[in-house]
């Protein structure tokens, strides 16, 4: 991981700049190119290190979300699992080890839009939803002070 990778996943995790030309602002903060930062957050998502690049809002400030779980058999999970990345109302799922082995959260404009798209996933899978509607709003902060090691992959949170 090069350098500016380094510095972009541990400096941009809070305060993304809000402004007309938010990888320019970085670019310059980090004593880099406006190009070569795109470059280096490309790099990042093609490798898996990050999924996307993009604002997080307080829950049901805009639109509105459910935590989402799904019962997949194993040998399905692959396939499901593509069938919900494949919404833009899905930012990301993950496995875990329960019966309910699929998580993801689901958003929508509004409550109506958000039913639409975990129906047509339930559709689309042959398998139903569980939804998890938020009841009390908590913050926790995801993000980490990622320290460097000398080895490659040595950060430590």
């Amino acid at each position: 991981m090069t350098e500016l990778e380094k510095r972009l996943l541990n400096e941009f995790q809070r305060e993304f700049p809000l402004c007309s030309q938010p990888f320019s602002e970085i670019a310059q903060r980090l004593g880099s190119s406006e190009a070569q930062t795109i470059d280096a957050l490309r790099s990042l998502s093609a490798g898996g290190t990050i999924s996307r690049v993009g604002p997080i809002f307080r829950p049901h400030s805009i639109g509105t979300s459910t935590l989402a779980a799904m019962a997949v058999p194993t040998e399905q999970l692959d396939q499901v699992a593509s069938i919900v990345s494949s919404y833009s109302e899905v930012n990301h799922n993950y496995e875990r080890e329960h019966h309910y082995n699929l998580w993801f959260v689901a958003t929508g404009s509004n409550e109506t839009q958000l039913e639409h798209v975990l129906c047509d996933i339930e559709q689309r899978s042959g398998l139903p939803v569980l939804r998890l509607p938020m009841l009390d709003d908590y913050h926790i902060d995801l993000g980490f002070d990622l320290q460097w090691g000398s080895g490659e992959g040595d950060a430590v949170p």
